[in-house]
């Protein structure tokens, strides 16, 4: 019993500091890359990085999209990205306060009949309960901004380079659910909802 809560207590201290590291990180420089040394070439328009490799971006779980708070103010947000564990559709916020729908096959039956429920038990689990006011910010003021989010991009004039991994369908052999991607080949943005990938490209 001692040996697992000495080693409870050892990850709980590991990640506490590497999500310390992140928020300094965040709150000292507009740009950050994660999984390389340095934005690609210096370029000051981009505000996250991510490096190569076929891995994604796993989007927050969300109870359901109405529980989720936009903004603080009268004028809702656009852009945030969740992933909602009631229908089990990727979603993104638009400026008017209602979500858009980015799991368009959600009626797809695959081999194993039907969309596989997600288990949000970690996300749920009361011995780690999530501090409600966790918050990192990437340029911007974190002490005048109220943008609500776990991950609050905000600068005016940068953007965010997403993972790019090439027909990630082939190649992530075993994505999790809310996971997203761009295809540099295919120059499509693909999004996983836990059963089926679904491909955007820009109208």
């Amino acid at each position: 019993m001692k040996i697992n809560t000495h080693l409870k207590e050892k990850i709980m201290k590991t990640k506490y500091f590497s999500i310390l590291s992140v928020m300094m990180a965040s709150l000292s420089f507009a740009q950050v890359a994660i999984g390389k040394s340095s934005i690609t070439s210096n370029s000051t328009s981009i505000s996250l990085e991510f490096g190569t490799g076929n891995k994604g971006i796993i989007l927050p779980w969300a109870t359901t999209a109405a529980g989720v708070s936009l903004s603080p103010t009268a004028n809702a947000k656009g852009g945030a990205f969740i992933l909602d564990v009631a229908d089990r559709k990727v979603k993104i916020s638009r400026n008017n306060g209602t979500w858009f729908d980015l799991s368009v096959h959600n009626i797809e039956k695959p081999a194993t009949g039907g969309n596989v429920a997600i288990n949000n038990a970690l996300q749920t689990n009361a011995s780690f309960p999530e501090k409600a006011d966790a918050k990192t910010m990437i340029g911007g003021n974190p002490t005048t901004d109220s943008t609500p989010g776990i991950l609050v991009l905000a600068d005016t004039d940068k953007a965010m380079i997403p993972p790019l991994v090439t027909d990630p369908a082939s190649n992530i052999k075993n994505p999790a659910p809310g996971m997203m991607v761009y295809d540099p080949s295919k120059k499509l943005l693909a999004v996983y909802n836990g059963t089926v990938w679904t491909y955007w490209r820009q109208p």
